[in-house]
């Protein structure tokens, strides 16, 4: 979340005379996330989040709209999108696509516990499962292609070392990642700063706007790299393993997932350290605008490497 559209109250009470939430009481933007523009919205009826798409499509959209509203009715506490006075969760504000969804109770942690790395576990396996009966269905945005249509935007930009890290690992992903994994819609950015807790229990996930059809152990590996992280790049075992096992009490993975796990947690590396790079080397104006440093995922991808090279003896 980030605020690249910057608004004001006049437009903002103009635009929610379009819904039936009370009357605006306050806004404040919000600088966690790099895609949209995200407020947080307080009216006389209660507390709601804004955001104003900066990069997906009204046609695009849909898609996670529903996907949020089809979780939320199957028990998965993620925010529910608010339909305006004429039945449509989407509307436009400013020329951009805009949403209103509900606001979820908790916070997020930045030194998860073991429980906690437990509990998010087990919600993401939850997730998983609730989403096959989603009707809705596209490609994970960040998949395959977008590697590969990004490298070339990021590689002048690279010393030899990195040219040389980011040429290697995208070739060996593309010779190595199996294409027989089961397949899902995934959360596929289930960051710790995505992620609501009370307590040691999960509140909310957020943040749906890259979620997709891709191999469900991808999304599980993007999560294990944040979670279970330590300060050199390495997977803490004891969270990791606390993951793990609350996933697999769920939904338990194939013998074909164990064996691919070093590979996926690879590819997850791979996919935010290009990412990163890429807003790090081309950064969009805004007014609230939070830059992750790329560097944290190349020193992650350098030692999930070794970690996989290790596993399969080469």
């Amino acid at each position: 979340m980030s605020v690249f559209t910057s608004l004001t109250a006049p437009e903002l009470d103009a635009w929610l005379e379009l819904y039936a939430l009370g009357t605006l009481e306050s806004f404040e933007g919000i600088a966690e996330g790099v895609q949209n523009s995200n407020f947080f919205l307080a009216t006389t009826q209660d507390r709601y989040v804004l955001t104003i798409f900066e990069q997906l499509t009204s046609r695009e959209l849909p898609f996670y709209l529903n996907l949020m509203a089809h979780l939320a009715r199957h028990g998965i506490p993620c925010p529910a999108p608010l339909a305006n006075r004429c039945g449509e969760y989407l509307g436009e504000l400013k020329h951009k696509p805009a949403a209103i969804v509900s606001r979820l109770a908790g916070k997020s942690v930045q030194e998860p516990t073991i429980a906690q790395c437990a509990a998010i576990g087990a919600m993401l396996a939850e997730l998983h499962i609730g989403a096959q009966s989603y009707a809705g269905d596209q490609p994970h945005q960040r998949g395959a292609s977008w590697l590969h249509a990004t490298a070339p935007r990021v590689l002048p930009f690279l010393n030899d070392e990195d040219d040389a890290l980011l040429r290697d690992e995208l070739r060996y992903q593309a010779l190595h990642r199996p294409d027989d994994l089961p397949r899902g819609i995934i959360h596929a950015d289930l960051f710790r700063d995505n992620v609501l807790f009370a307590g040691d229990q999960v509140s909310g996930l957020i943040d749906f706007y890259f979620a997709g059809r891709d191999d469900l152990l991808f999304d599980l590996a993007v999560t294990a790299n944040d979670w279970c992280n330590t300060p050199d790049g390495r997977l803490e075992d004891t969270r990791c393993s606390a993951l793990l096992a609350a996933y697999d009490a769920r939904r338990p993975r194939t013998h074909s997932e164990r064996k691919a796990w070093p590979l996926m947690l690879r590819a997850a590396a791979l996919r935010f350290w290009l990412s990163r790079l890429d807003d790090f080397h081309h950064p969009r104006p805004g007014d609230l605008v939070k830059q992750r440093n790329p560097d944290d995922y190349r020193v992650i991808l350098r030692a999930r490497i070794v970690a996989c090279e290790l596993q399969v003896g080469l």
